[in-house]
């Protein structure tokens, strides 16, 4: 079927119309006439791929890599870096629109390096072969470099087949050093490991868990602070759009007294922020990642710092009104309901929340709206030529409930 893509949906995918019912198209580019085969046929949409593109937009360009047509890890290799920032611009302003918050976002923060920004890949091994898998399926799509990732990491994906693995997962992560980690989660048993870290950075193998070389951490370096962080923790993606956010939350936190700091990871956040304040409280689920910001409190000397491992929906209720200012960092499924409603019944001044997803975020936002008021809101180009983006929100409490709390 021909189709023209007339604009783009929150993932990035083309947006067409066959007889008057819209059809979904990845890879697209607004301004395309297309063929597309339908691979799927719901009762409102259709979903298709292409097929051929017969006439190409003013806007389309030659992607960079070889894989992007098929793989399922880029979204916008087609289309210049502006009109992609231009994308996430409009998409989170349309969001906003929807959900009827009344606010408009003027700036994105650009990522310095538009390839090669990725301290960390996640590749598939199959039969074999390495690789991502194709859109939405579990078709391998065999590759020997990723254009989003730093370039030592696509400098030992070429060894990994020494270590005979025939099925599982590997992620590679690295550091401003470029030393790496290795986490490997299969069946097989490994071989050749002598060989394949020769001539690496390679400080560490965790296979299944286990840490058989090296070690399962490595220090990172962001700005003037330094991270422990272990094969397991959440680490922002890119380096740079991370110091950036380090600005903001520095910025955001000034004449804050106690903070709370809700899936605080490492510890990151609560470090930057305790510059500014008199305490920090840290609450994080996973055991490993609490370790290590207790450990990274005392590699940069920061002593207004407690951390505490729990899980975020039983810790809320230990919360007073002596914390002004809280940070939320969620994973992608956003702030629990209980969350949420504690914090607007502590009446809690301001809150700092970065989100990775958009749609969570709108949905929390929506909340939180009839008490609070975005004082800011900034999109950070975390996850550059991918239709994913990382926006930065302050809000303060409105007027009223500040009036309310004072009687």
């Amino acid at each position: 079927m021909e189709v023209e893509i007339v604009k783009y949906d929150d993932l990035g995918r083309g947006i067409g119309y066959i007889d008057n019912k819209v059809i979904f198209v990845p890879k697209t580019v607004v301004g395309d006439i297309v063929l597309v085969d339908i691979i799927n046929n719901k009762k409102n949409y259709l979903e298709g791929k292409i097929n051929r593109v017969i006439k190409p937009s003013l806007k389309r360009i030659n992607a960079i890599c070889p894989y992007f047509n098929k793989c399922g890890g880029c979204d916008f290799l087609n289309i210049s870096l502006n009109d992609s920032l231009d994308y996430k611009l409009d998409k989170i302003n349309n969001l906003l629109n929807k959900n009827h918050i009344n606010y408009s976002v003027k700036e994105i923060i650009k990522s310095d390096k538009e390839y090669y920004y990725r301290n960390k890949i996640s590749l598939k091994i199959v039969n074999g072969e390495i690789g991502f898998y194709e859109y939405r399926s579990h078709n391998l799509i065999v590759v020997n470099k990723c254009f989003l990732v730093n370039e030592n990491i696509n400098n030992i994906i070429s060894k990994i087949k020494l270590l005979n693995i025939k099925n599982g997962n590997i992620t590679i992560r690295i550091n401003y050093l470029d030393e790496m980690l290795i986490i490997i989660d299969s069946n097989d048993i490994l071989n050749n490991i002598d060989e394949f870290i020769n001539n690496t950075k390679v400080i560490g193998i965790i296979y299944n868990n286990k840490l058989i070389y090296g070690k399962d951490y490595f220090i990172d370096k962001i700005n003037d602070y330094q991270f422990k962080v272990s094969y397991d923790a959440f680490f922002q993606v890119n380096s740079y759009i991370c110091s950036k956010l380090f600005l903001l939350i520095n910025e955001h936190t000034l004449n804050s007294h106690n903070i709370i700091d809700l899936y605080c990871g490492v510890g990151t956040l609560s470090l930057v922020a305790s510059q500014n304040s008199d305490s920090v409280l840290g609450v994080e689920i996973i055991k490993n990642a609490i370790l290590n910001a207790n450990e990274n409190a005392k590699l940069n000397n920061i002593n207004n710092v407690k951390f505490i491992c729990d899980d975020t929906k039983k810790i809320i209720d230990k919360i007073t009104n002596k914390y002004d200012t809280i940070i939320l960092d969620p994973p992608r499924s956003g702030v629990d309901k209980k969350v949420i409603n504690k914090i607007i019944e502590t009446k809690i001044n301001k809150i700092i929340y970065i989100s990775c997803d958009e749609s969570t975020l709108m949905r929390d936002l929506k909340l939180l709206n009839e008490y609070y008021q975005i004082k800011e809101f900034k999109i950070l180009d975390m996850f550059v030529n991918t239709e994913h983006l990382e926006s930065f929100c302050v809000l303060t409490i409105k007027e009223e409930r500040t009036i309310q709390n004072l009687n």
